[in-house]
């Protein structure tokens, strides 16, 4: 095994550790016990991320990345914008009955609950947030929409609202407060805060 690839094994093992126990602690996670888990020392987690907030900061854009490469791949080129939201919607709402649902919902509330604890940490973790979301806005960005194209500003504005509306929905159905919050309610909820948000007459305000 080269350097690179033990470095790497390493940095996977801390964030997998981190998740569990991040998720569990919160702002009290200690990273003695991340560290024991992914079975390395405290001094790697130092050496590979800096500090525990750093820790945090990559654990959240780790988890988003793959979250985003997921929505990449169930959203094709080729559909218009209404088509897109509608593949986006339902696989947010397929996400809601997988076996990490739970860890996940728990994850983002402890994130919360850091964020709040911790400015200096919520700041990162924001910034860290909007950089992965890019990925969203650049899969929005150019889709025909009502016989125009959607701006990259138009884009951004779609993405902030429906990150709004999912993440509502997926914690009520996780916690049983969504009934009958189906792939087609997610869908026709997505689609109808597109049409309400009139995205073309509001370019302007990028102005």
């Amino acid at each position: 095994m080269t350097r690179a690839q033990a470095k790497e094994r390493n940095r996977r093992a801390l964030l997998d550790a981190a998740f569990e126990v991040v998720s569990r602690d919160g702002y009290r996670a200690k990273l003695d016990e991340i560290a024991e888990r992914a079975d390395l020392t405290t001094g790697a987690i130092y050496s590979l991320f800096g500090s525990k907030n750093g820790l945090v900061v990559a654990l959240v854009a780790d988890y988003l990345r793959q979250h985003y490469e997921e929505i990449e791949q169930v959203v094709p080129a080729g559909l218009d914008l209404l088509e897109a939201i509608d593949a986006f919607a339902r696989h947010y709402r397929r996400s809601c009955d997988a076996p990490h649902a739970r860890s996940g919902l728990s994850f983002q509330i402890t994130l919360l609950d850091m964020a709040l604890h911790n400015l200096d940490l919520g700041a990162q973790l924001a910034t860290s947030v909007r950089s992965q979301e890019s990925h969203l806005i650049a899969l929005f960005t150019g889709r025909s929409h009502y016989g125009s194209v959607v701006t990259p500003h138009q884009a951004q504005r779609l993405t902030t609202a429906l990150r709004a509306l999912f993440v509502g929905l997926s914690q009520g159905v996780v916690l049983g407060l969504a009934h009958g919050a189906d792939e087609q309610y997610f869908a026709d909820a997505a689609r109808a805060l597109a049409r309400g948000m009139s995205l073309m007459s509001h370019d302007a305000d990028a102005s």
